[in-house]
This record gives C-alpha cells, structure tokens and sequence, in this order.
C-alpha cells in the first residue's frame, strides 16, 4: 500500500484504537455483530467453498481467517501451519495480524492469544478492522472516504424518497425505509416503495433483506426483530450491512456510466455529422449562386441609349441592395458552422473535418473573391459605358450641325462651278468672274477646317463604338466625297478664267476687297453662331468654369470684330458711292460674292443676340453644377454624422446589455429611452434618403465628400433598429424570469456578474468549461452525470453553450421557494375566519382591486356551498388558482 492510503488508513482508525469495552458488553449490540460480521464473513468464505458458525470459535486456529484475507484481498498469504497444537494456532493467526498490517493498519490491543483464546471482544474488533480495510476504506464519494463516503453514497441516493433521511448509521435505519430505498433507487422492478409504511418497521425490513439475499446475491446480516428491539442498533453492524449494498450495486452503477459515455459520444457524433452535411448543403448552394452570378456580373453588351445603361445600373444596384446582403450573411454563417464543427472534432479528439473537393472555406473565398471582383468590374463598366453614351450623344449632335451647316454652305455650289458664264462675259465680267472665283477659292479654304472636323468628329464615333456609324460614316463620306469635287471643280473653272484672264482685263477693285474681306468675316460669323449655338454636357464647375472662360475670351473680340464690319461697310458704301458719282452700270450686284451688307449686318445682329443666351446658358449651368456641389455637400455631411452615430449605438447597446447598473427595470426604461431616441432620429435617416434621391435624379454618380453611400446606411439603421428591439426583448424576459420565480434584484446581480465574469469571450454566451466553472464558483460540487444532467437543463439542444436566459432559469430553479399546500391552507383559513369558504365579497374586500377581480374570474367556473352562492371552499379555492394537478 503506497504512503496515501496508509494515511487514510491510520486517519480513520485513529478512533477505533480503544475499544469501548462498556458498549461491547451490551448483549444485543454483541448480537448484532455476531450476525452481521459472521454473515459478511460467509459471503466471501462460500466462494472458497467453506463457512463458518462460531465467530470466535471457527478463526481460532487461524486457516478460516488468512483464507478469508486470502479471498478478500486477492493475495496469497504464508503457508498455514497444519498442526493443531496452541503453538501452530498463534503462528496462523500471526501471520494473518502480519499480513493486516502490512496494508497499513494499526492494531491495537489485538494479539494472536487473545484470538485463540477465543476472545469475542478481540475477535470481533478484529473481524471490524479487516472490514473497515477491505469493504469501506476504498468507497469513494466525490471527495470523501470510507464511512463519510458510504454515508454521503447513501444521503444522495435516498434523497429522492419521502420519509428517508440518512444521518447516521444506527437510527437512520430503524424503520427499514432506508434499505428499501436504495434497493429501489437501483432496481424500482424489486420493490414496490409507494406501498410501504413508515410505521411498519418489521415489514420493511424483512421485504429490504429478502430481496437482497434472493436478488442481490447479499446475505442476510442481521434480523429485523435485533434492529428494531433496539433503541439504538449497532453502526458497526449497520455500516457492514450497507457497505453490501454500496458494493453489490456500484458495479452497476458503473455500466450505467459507460452506456452514458457512450451515448454521449454517439449524441456528438450524430451532431457533428448533421453539422457536415449542413455545411455542404450550405456551401454548395452558396457556391452555385456564385456561379450564376459571376456570369451576369461578367456581361459586357452595350446598350446603344443612355435609358437601357441606367436600367442595368439600378438592376446592379438591386442586387447590391437585396440579393446579395443575404448571401454575406450565408457565407459567415458558413464561416462560423465549419469553425465550430472543427472546435467540436478536436474537442472530442477526432479527426478535422474535411469538405468535398471545392468545397473548402478557402475555395468559397476565392470564388468570392471572384465574384466582388467581377461586381467591381462591372460596376465600372457601367459607369463607363454611361459616360461614353453621353460622349456619344454629344459628338453625334455636334456632327449633325456641322454637317448640316456644311451641306447649307455647299448647297449649289457644284452648279456654279460648272456655269460657262465666262464663254459670252466682257472683259469686264470676265476681270469680275475671276475675281468671284479667287473669292470663292477663299472661302472653300476657310471651309476646310469644318470639313476636317467632321471627318474627326465622324473618326471619334467608330472609335467609341456609336451604334449609328454606319449612316454617320455614310453622310461623312458623302461631304468628303462632294468636298473633293468641289475641289476639282473650283481647279477646272480657275483654270478657265485664267485663259481667258489675258483677254478680260478690267476688274473693279473695291468688289474684289470687299469680297476679300467679307468671306472671312462671314466664316468667322458663321463660326462664332456655330459655337454659340454649340450644346455643352459638363459635370463638375471645373469644367462649367473653362467654358465660361473661353467665352468671355470670345466676347473680348467682338469689339475688333465690328470694326472689321464697319471697314467691310465701308467698302461696300465706297463702291456705292463711285456707281453714284460716275454712274457706272454694275448690274446692281457684286460680281465677287454673294455676301451682301443686309446678311452681314443680319448675322452680325444674330451673333449679337446668341452671346448673352450663351451666358444665360452658362449661367444656368454653372447655377446647376453648384446645385450638385452642394447636394453632395450635403449628403456627404448628413452621411458623416448619421454613419459614425449608428455604430456608436451599436456598442452602446452591446455594453448596456452587459453591464449591471440599476435593476433590469431601470436597464429596460434606458434601452427603451435609446430605442426611442433611435426612432426620434427616423427623419434624419429619411431627409438623407431625399438628399439621395435627389442626387440620383441629378445624376451625380461620385461624391469626394463622403466615404458613406446610401446602401451603407440603410443596412446599418436595420441592423441598430433589430438589435435594440432584441436586447430589449431579452431584458423583458429576464424580468418576467425573476417575478414569476420570485428572484430578489441582488441574486440577479450576482447571476449577471457571474455569467459576465466567466464569459470569457464576451460574446454574452458561456461555452461548457466557462459554465462548469461558473457553478464551481457558486458553491455547487457535482460529478460528471450531475453536471451532464444540468447541461440537458440549461442547453436541451446541445449546442455547447449556455445563455444567460437559460442561466438564470436554472438558477431561478434552484433558488424558488414556492408555495405549499399548507401554506395555501393557511392562507385561506386567514381570509376565511371561522368559516369554512370564502366569498367574492371578501376577496374584493381584502385584495387589490385588478388582482381581486382576476381571482373572481378564476373562481366562477368553481361551485361553492349551496347556502352561499359564489363562494369557494378550500379544494374548489386551491383549484381556481393553481389547477387541479397543481396542489
């Protein structure tokens, strides 16, 4: 025996080392022991196929008593002397003592001459010594020993029955009960305990020890006339007797244990199965909407109108909205279930989860990863796509005018060309017909700059794809086509006027200047009507400032511009005035254009009126980009303020839900006031979400004024309005937990400052270990089966973890003091009196207003007395209030 058992040994010997030789000498305390210690002696003596009657008689020569150590202990001891004489007797018996105390027992005042000699007092404190070794010593109840173990074994056992209360090990057992209990704790088919009477010890004991000798294979120790005959029966006897019972029914126990552990693991298996297929179900479905999604979000096909790019863009933005929030929350529910299904294998020491091929959390990221990356793709497709419609829209219009301005300009042109004017002119309208021409050649040069930029213009829309190229391209060739022709044209009449130019000498000066001068000026003209005329698309003030720029660039030259007008006027009134004074027939036209005095002075007037329209124009576009300045402005500074409160509340919410200030009461009134302060701040949200719509309307697609969009914000307010609407229905509950269990508000304090404390994780959830240290801390000492039984209370679904609701509802249920029915009865006689029932009158007359009217409502089903209608006695006034089966 190793250094601690033989303390524990010597420990509780400690007492037994001076026999109380006065209570030896009671005849029926000496009776019981003979039975008992004879009895248990036999049960282990028959399995060596021997027994024996005389107690102190049958061990004097020592054989019987080292084969009862020998069979007892399981070792072999010395070779026995077989001689009979005193001598060989001693030895015997010598060697057995020997061998007890090499267990580690002290005997005292026990020697081999008293033993065979025939000492009955030393036989038999012999016989309790080897007991107290072999049967008691080892019992172990949680962590107390021997015969405090034996004695708490049979308190936890017995707990359950009425009329059992196990002290000690002499009077507890009078009446039989005790015994009968645990036979029936263990096997309730042996006994039928409810028919048993407390006051029929005889009866009970008899049925107690019949049972267990037939049944239970423990022999019959004692009568039931020696314990009950006595005022007070031997603990020696008793504790032999009951140390039976401990070791016939803990090898059961035992079996009972492992069929439990077994379950167990099968209960965890079967839950870690069940959470690996959920994982594939959940991965795979998540995976397959990747799949589907990846390829819409992959689509480039351009839409040719600027109404179908924006209905792609609010269908992205539907999907940013409402189809995907739910999957995020998919793949970290995913997240979660295969990070607690890992925790639960390792935790059980079994292999780590392995998902099928492609079903990894790193191949759900990577297609994820895919995924936003696709979505940031296309967002920016959109968006380009969007800005390069408006670019199209824009060239394509500006071609149109050009073009139209340039088929005006050359309207007629290829006809004049082609006149022979000069075949039949004089010398004179030849002179004038060449001066025309260089004219004209003039203005065809000054046209070749808008031919050029229709070209560009044309080139820029097959770059940017226009889907109306084709008759762009069409018309675009045509004018180039014509422009050619009218350049070889212009080349051939030239070339005619100049053969003849020997011929035709005279030309009038002043027409050819003025020609000269009027073309351009008109081109010019022609030109600024055509940019004052221009549409713009801008989207910032920077652009909208560098349009207004340039034109004010442009009305800085209106005033060098009417002088050339003047001066061009001037030749025209000069020519007018040598026709006058030397009266020269000219025809009554200039030769050398077609630009007359009234068109300049007409274009001149229109140039005039378009250049304050252009600054309405610009005025009122600028007026608009400093609209959209400021709408983001303003959105950008609501969404900097509403952003950053909502996450505050957030953790303000988290940290009153945890914390212990006040009563639950005054916690509910606080997170009520933030819920009402939360709903009080709805209008900012909602003047947020008009200052976006105006946004959108304007078509503003960025703002450097905010990180913050929209979508961020509404998912942040549903997520602050769901978690303070839960915190309070938590807090509610708690509430309703503590008055219906009657939980003063310091236990709940002390209930939430323990579950706090051991809520290491701060996730307002304990996790087994957390738990189990937890009850420890509260006092509660308990062994695997009772701490699993209380895991089934507080966690039924086997989730491993424990919430604070269900905290406390344990708690609630183990501190309730309910009402008895002799309390019920007490309170009726109170309010009853002399009487034997009690009326509506009384009750509306004795209690509150509000709970006496609900008591009347309970009891009007209820029949009183036929002398006093409406009145209850005591079982129809227990039934009103707690139901039949409740008292």
């Amino acid at each position: 025996m190793d250094h601690y058992d033989s303390q524990q040994t010597n420990d509780y010997m400690q007492p037994e080392e001076d026999w109380d030789r006065d209570l030896l000498l009671d005849p029926a305390w000496e009776k019981q022991q003979r039975k008992t210690f004879t009895a248990w002696c036999n049960s282990h003596l028959r399995k060596a196929g021997t027994q024996i009657e005389n107690i102190e008689e049958d061990f004097r020569d020592g054989l019987k008593l080292m084969l009862l150590l020998e069979v007892i202990s399981g070792e072999r001891l010395a070779k026995p002397e077989r001689g009979k004489m005193r001598v060989h007797k001693i030895s015997n018996v010598n060697k057995a003592l020997d061998f007890i105390a090499s267990k580690g027992v002290k005997l005292v005042s026990i020697g081999a001459e008293e033993i065979v000699d025939g000492n009955v007092k030393m036989t038999l404190g012999m016989i309790w010594t080897i007991i107290l070794r072999f049967a008691i010593q080892d019992i172990s109840v949680e962590e107390t020993s021997a015969k405090e173990g034996l004695l708490l074994w049979c308190q936890r056992k017995t707990a359950p029955y009425k009329n059992v209360n196990i002290q000690n090990f002499h009077i507890s057992w009078k009446d039989g009960l005790g015994f009968c209990a645990l036979i029936h704790r263990h096997r309730p088919e042996l006994i039928d305990y409810g028919k048993l009477r407390k006051d029929d010890p005889l009866t009970n004991l008899n049925t107690a020890f019949d049972v267990a000798e037939k049944f239970l294979d423990i022999p019959k120790m004692l009568d039931a006339e020696d314990i009950v005959g006595t005022a007070r029966p031997d603990e020696k006897a008793i504790m032999t007797y009951v140390s039976s019972f401990y070791h016939a029914f803990s090898g059961a126990q035992k079996a009972e244990t492992a069929a439990n552990r077994i379950c167990k693991v099968l209960a965890v298996n079967q839950e870690n199965e069940q959470l690996m297929e959920d994982y594939e179900k959940l991965a795979s479905d998540l995976l397959e909407w990747i799949r589907r999604t990846i390829p819409w979000l992959e689509n480039r096909a351009p839409e040719n109108t600027m109404q179908a790019m924006q209905q792609k863009l609010e269908d992205f933005r539907d999907y940013r909205r409402l189809h995907k929030p739910p999957k995020v929350q998919e793949k970290c529910q995913l997240e979660i279930n295969f990070n607690t299904l890992q925790t639960k294998l390792r935790l059980s020491n079994r292999p780590a989860f392995m998902p099928s091929e492609g079903r990894m959390v790193s191949d759900i990221n990577n297609a994820w990863g895919c995924l936003e990356q696709a979505e940031k793709g296309y967002e920016e497709w959109l968006l380009n796509e969007i800005r390069r419609l408006e670019r199209l829209d824009h060239l394509a219009e500006k071609f149109r005018q050009k073009a139209s301005i340039h088929e005006a300009w050359t309207d007629g042109k290829e006809a004049m060309l082609r006149q022979k004017d000069y075949e039949t002119a004089t010398l004179s309208e030849i002179k004038a017909l060449l001066k025309k021409h260089e004219a004209f050649e003039s203005d065809l040069a000054a046209h070749q700059d808008r031919v050029e930029q229709i070209a560009a213009i044309a080139q820029e829309l097959n770059e940017l794809d226009y889907y109306d190229s084709p008759s762009v391209n069409a018309r675009c060739q045509k004018i180039c086509d014509q422009w050619d022709n009218l350049g070889a044209l212009t080349q051939k009449r030239r070339e005619a006027l100049e053969r003849t130019e020997k011929l035709l000498e005279t030309i009038d000066q002043l027409y050819l200047e003025y020609a000269k001068r009027a073309a351009p000026f008109n081109n010019w003209m022609e030109g600024a009507m055509e940019d004052l005329q221009d549409t713009f698309i801008v989207h910032t003030i920077e652009e909208i400032q560098g349009l207004t720029t340039a034109h004010e660039q442009f009305k800085a030259t209106l005033p060098d511009a009417d002088k050339e007008r003047l001066a061009i006027l001037g030749i025209h009134n000069e020519v007018s005035k040598i026709v006058q004074t030397y009266h020269v027939n000219m025809a009554g036209t200039n030769p050398y254009t077609t630009i007359t005095p009234q068109e300049i002075n007409g274009k001149w007037d229109h140039v005039r009126q378009l250049v304050p329209r252009r600054d309405q124009a610009l005025t009122e576009e600028h007026a608009r980009q400093q609209h959209n300045e400021r709408l983001r402005k303003q959105f950008g500074a609501q969404a900097n303020v509403i952003g950053p409160w909502i996450q505050t509340k957030m953790e303000e919410i988290g940290r009153i839900s945890i914390e212990m200030h006040g009563t639950l009461e005054d916690q509910l009134s606080h997170l009520r006031q933030y819920e009402k302060s939360i709903v009080n701040y709805k209008p900012k949200i909602d003047m947020l979400e008009c200052d976006h719509q105006l946004i959108q309307e304007a078509l503003i697609f960025d703002n450097k004024h905010t990180n913050y969009t929209m979508e961020h914000i509404r998912v942040g307010w549903e997520q602050l309005l769901t978690t303070i609407a839960r915190t309070i229905n938590e807090v509610e509950n708690q509430i309703l937990t503590r008055d219906a269990k009657g939980i003063s508000q310091e236990q709940m304090n002390e209930f939430r400052a323990s579950f706090n404390h051991f809520d290491r994780k701060k996730t307002g959830m304990m996790d087994t270990d957390d738990f189990r240290a937890c009850l420890i801390s509260m006092g509660y000492n308990m062994g695997e089966a009772e701490f699993a039984r209380i895991m089934s209370i507080v966690d039924p679904n086997r989730l491993g973890v424990v919430t604070f609701q269900a905290f406390i509802d344990f708690m609630s249920r183990e501190t309730a003091d309910t009402d008895t029915a002799d309390q019920v009865m007490a309170s009726f006689k109170i309010l009853a009196g002399d009487k034997n029932y009690i009326t509506a009158d009384e009750l509306r007359r004795e209690l509150p207003p509000d709970q006496a009217e609900y008591c009347i409502a309970r009891m009007a089903p209820y029949a009183g007395p036929d002398s006093v209608p409406g009145a209850l006695d005591y079982m129809s006034f227990s039934t009103a209030l707690y139901g039949e089966s409740d008292l």
